[in-house]
């Protein structure tokens, strides 16, 4: 599930910038063109970087740290307080006052202070000073309230803080680097990004999307919390029990072990009186199966035999066939050689006639 969607950034109007004049160069891989004179942020790198942001949150929650929201412009003041006391972060609104992170000595002493004003306004004592002095300390605590009403429970120096507008919160963004804090921060175009750790670039001065965003990161908060509270924690007593919790868990174990042996040898009896009724069940089935000595059949011995007159019939068709092989051979021969005695004949048939005009001609001549 997404964290932050790119149809929530369009509708809130996260992606308009500053009037190019008036534009930072050192923002401008964030920035994906101008029109009518704006810039428009690229919402695609919007949307990863905020996902990191989101992340570190919540990591950083779950492992017991802390948080500090920054905003002080007129619009998003409200944004701020309402965000961090539903998620229980630590914020300031109003003003930063110088020293805050550097010389936090001191402003735990101005905290301490409010508290006992507090206090003097709530048990009534306030009300029988007099009057001057009386108004005197409650413009203070009233000054005080507003200052410092965000961070009256921050006991150490936070482990993030989550800046609106740091082109406005200058100081903050200073101190933060002095004292080591990582930043988050919505930077829009015309803000330096190079002392945030983690920036969003975006639209700081639209109130829906300061509010979209801050309550994201609320939420980021309230997951890390739930995540830290779900962990189990273990007590001495839970890592020593006692010797009455000991034998209650030895005997428990014993009765355990009884019931599964039980249950074993109650298994062993079911398997055997199964392994019984089957091995039953075959002889049965064998002895259904096996034939009566009237019904038995004489083992067939004629498979030899039909293989040997098998093959008595092969050789004697060979045989025979042989034979007319022979046959055929023979009169092949003798057809061979009466065309031969032929071819004599009729050679010698001109030599007598020869012959005997040769005689005829001798007694002629005689």
């Amino acid at each position: 599930m997404e964290v932050l969607t790119m149809k929530e950034l369009l509708e809130t109007g996260v992606h308009f910038g500053h009037r190019t004049r008036k534009w930072n160069p050192k923002m401008g891989r964030y920035i994906f063109t101008e029109r009518k004179g704006i810039h428009i942020i690229d919402l695609e790198q919007t949307v990863e970087m905020f996902r990191k942001a989101y992340y570190t949150i919540r990591d950083c929650v779950a492992e017991g740290g802390e948080i500090l929201f920054v905003g002080t412009k007129k619009q998003v003041q409200a944004t701020i307080a309402d965000e961090a006391e539903r998620c229980g972060a630590h914020y300031i609104n109003r003003r930063w006052l110088g020293g805050t992170l550097t010389n936090f000595a001191t402003i735990r002493k101005s905290i301490e202070r409010m508290k006992r004003l507090e206090g003097q306004v709530e048990d009534g004592s306030i009300e029988h000073m007099p009057n001057k002095e009386a108004s005197k300390l409650r413009r203070e605590l009233v000054k005080l309230q507003r200052n410092l009403g965000g961070v009256r429970a921050m006991e150490r120096k936070p482990n993030l803080m989550y800046i609106i507008d740091p082109d406005v919160e200058t100081i903050a963004v200073h101190e933060a680097n002095l004292a080591g804090v990582p930043i988050i921060a919505i930077v829009d175009t015309n803000c330096d990004p190079d002392p945030i750790d983690f920036l969003i670039p975006g639209n700081d001065d639209a109130i829906k999307a300061t509010k979209l965003i801050t309550a994201r990161i609320a939420d980021a908060v309230i997951e890390g919390r739930e995540g830290h509270q779900d962990e189990p924690e273990t007590s001495p007593t839970a890592q020593a029990p006692s010797e009455e919790d000991a034998e209650a868990v030895e005997e428990v174990a014993e009765t355990e072990e009884t019931g599964s042996d039980t249950a074993a040898s109650e298994e062993v009896v079911a398997e055997t009186e199964d392994e019984v009724a089957a091995a039953e069940t075959s002889e049965t089935g064998e002895a259904e199966a096996k034939p009566s000595e009237s019904d038995e059949i004489e083992p067939v011995e004629a498979a030899p035999e039909t293989e040997n007159e098998a093959s008595d019939e092969t050789s004697d068709d060979a045989s025979d066939a042989t034979e007319a092989d022979e046959k055929d051979e023979a009169s092949d021969d003798a057809s061979d050689d009466e065309a031969d005695d032929e071819t004599d004949e009729a050679a010698e048939e001109p030599a007598e006639s020869d012959e005997k005009s040769e005689e005829n001609d001798d007694d002629d001549k005689s």
